[in-house]
C-alpha cells in the first residue's frame, strides 16, 4: 500500500511540474456593436461608448495543446442613448470575470503560439454618475441602476515567449452579454433588441513561471 501512495505522489508531482503558469496584464481599446430601442415614434440606438480597456490575466497550461486562463477586464465606456442628433448618456464603466480555454495551435514547447478562445463570466455595467436629464423620456431612459449579465467571449491571439520568463501576447477578444434593460430602460410598451459586443484588441506582457 505504501508503494502504490508513493508511486502515486511521484506521478502527480511530475504532472504538477509539467505545467506552466501565466501572470501577465494588457491594455487595449473597447469597440461596441451596440442595441436598439423600438418605439413607436421610431427606433432608437442604445449602448456603450468606446473607450480604452484594461486587464490582468492568471493562467495555466493544462496540456500541451489546451491551456486554461482566468481574467478581468476593465472598460471605461458609459451607456448612451441617440436618435435623430439627439443624444443622452451617463458616466459608467464595465467589469468583466471570465474563464476560458485556450486551444494552441503549437506545442508549448514553441515560442510562437496562435491560439483560439472560448470562455464564459459574468459582466458588470456600473454606473459611475448621476443620472442626466433623461432627452427621449417617450422611448427609454438611463437609470442608475448597475447590472450584472452572463457573458459569452470569443476570440483570438498568439503569444511570443521571450527569455527570462516574459511571454508577449496580442488578443482579439469579443465579449458578449445580453441588452442591460435595467440600466438603459426602454419606456413602457417599447422593445429593445440586440446583443452588446465589445471587441477588443489588447497588447500585454506576462510572467511565465
Amino acid at each position: 500500500m505504501g508503494c502504490r501512495c508513493l508511486a502515486l505522489f511521484v506521478c502527480l508531482a511530475g504532472v504538477c511540474l509539467g505545467q506552466e503558469y501565466e501572470l501577465g496584464g494588457a491594455i487595449g481599446y473597447g469597440f461596441y456593436r451596440d442595441g436598439t430601442i423600438y418605439s413607436p415614434a421610431g427606433s432608437v440606438e442604445a449602448g456603450i461608448r468606446n473607450r480604452f480597456a484594461a486587464s490582468w490575466v492568471f493562467g495555466e497550461d493544462l496540456y500541451r495543446h489546451v491551456s486554461g486562463e482566468v481574467r478581468y477586464l476593465y472598460h471605461d465606456g458609459h451607456p448612451f442613448l441617440f436618435s435623430g442628433g439627439v443624444k443622452s448618456d451617463i458616466q459608467g464603466q464595465s467589469h468583466a470575470f471570465d474563464y476560458a480555454l485556450l486551444f494552441h495551435a503549437a506545442k508549448r514547447e514553441r515560442r510562437l503560439r496562435p491560439f483560439f478562445t472560448l470562455g464564459a463570466g459574468a459582466k458588470g455595467y456600473v454606473i459611475a454618475g448621476p443620472a442626466p436629464a433623461q432627452a427621449l423620456p417617450g422611448v427609454a431612459a438611463l437609470t442608475t441602476t448597475d447590472e450584472w449579465k452572463f457573458l459569452v467571449v470569443v476570440g483570438a491571439g498568439v503569444k511570443y515567449r521571450l527569455r527570462n520568463h516574459v511571454l508577449v501576447r496580442f488578443d482579439l477578444l469579443d465579449y458578449m452579454t445580453g441588452f442591460p434593460r435595467r440600466q438603459i430602460a426602454p419606456a413602457e410598451g417599447n422593445t429593445a433588441r440586440g446583443i452588446f459586443q465589445q471587441i477588443t484588441p489588447l497588447f500585454g506582457a506576462s510572467y511565465w513561471f
